[in-house]
């Protein structure tokens, strides 16, 4: 009997601290939750904050559309578009065209502004009524491409179109893949770069563009040069410079991936 007492108090003893343990668990792991969840309220940005920053503050947007020519047809899409871009022009405006040199071959790139969606509707609404615009221009040039591509873009809220201080000289279009949340998030720091290469007088920005349609979260910058030697001297001399290097280095962090294209203007394209 004795026995029997004894395990009888040493199981209610067992359970009672299993019970304990459990509650000190449960307890353990509430407090855990609670710590994660203040802990990423803390390191990831909420909606709000992602989309908090300059906005555009009108409709005008720009559309970079980039051809890919078949090889042995270049020379003469080029004629032909030389001969009948003013078919084009009547309906919209042109800011630039321009022949990749280098970073791309056999491909032209041009920029068109629209100051709303429904005016770039209209419009192509417009050249697919165009029997001259079809017959001279768009039944010629259509075989001679492999493809085309094209994207929404709007100027970022600091920057402008600025043609070149004079006309000739080569073109940098630089493409940035940014980090997810937008200029809110890498918007100062890229400016700053940008800035440090403009004000030290290292190059001319003719544009900066933030896409809203394409592939997202991508900056893009229209550089002007005398010259391809000119452009290459330029880097040389700047990534010797304390402010161009340390701003540089902060807007890379923001970087995931970027590219480039040198190009030559056409000479119908109005920035030239």
């Amino acid at each position: 009997m004795a026995c029997q007492s004894l395990c009888r108090y040493t199981s209610r003893l067992t359970l009672n601290g299993m019970i304990k343990l459990r509650g000190i668990v449960r307890s353990a792991s509430r407090q855990a939750e609670q710590c994660l969840t203040v802990k990423n309220r803390l390191t990831q940005p909420s909606a709000a904050w992602i989309t908090t920053g300059p906005q555009q503050q009108h409709g005008t947007f720009y559309e970079f559309r980039t051809y890919y020519i078949q090889p042995h047809l270049n020379a003469a899409f080029l004629k032909l578009t030389n001969e009948k871009i003013q078919l084009r022009t009547a309906h919209s405006e042109l800011i630039g065209y321009w022949t990749v040199e280098y970073g791309g071959l056999n491909q032209v790139f041009h920029i068109w502004k629209y100051d709303s969606y429904a005016q770039r509707a209209s419009v192509r609404a417009a050249l697919a009524q165009d029997p001259i615009w079809i017959e001279q221009y768009i039944s010629k040039a259509m075989p001679m491409l492999s493809s085309q591509d094209n994207e929404v873009t709007y100027l970022v809220p600091w920057s402008k179109i600025q043609k070149p201080p004079k006309e000739g000289g080569v073109f940098e279009l630089a493409t940035f893949q940014m980090k997810s949340g937008g200029p809110a998030v890498w918007g100062k720091a890229f400016q700053a770069a940008v800035g440090t290469h403009t004000g030290s007088g290292y190059a001319h920005s003719v544009g900066v563009f933030h896409s809203e349609f394409g592939q997202l979260n991508q900056v893009h910058v229209l550089w002007w040069y005398e010259s391809a030697d000119q452009r290459a001297s330029v880097r040389h001399r700047s990534h010797e410079d304390a402010r161009v290097v340390a701003a540089v280095r902060e807007s890379a962090a923001y970087l995931v991936a970027q590219k480039n294209k040198l190009m030559f203007p056409c000479s119908f394209s109005p920035i030239n």
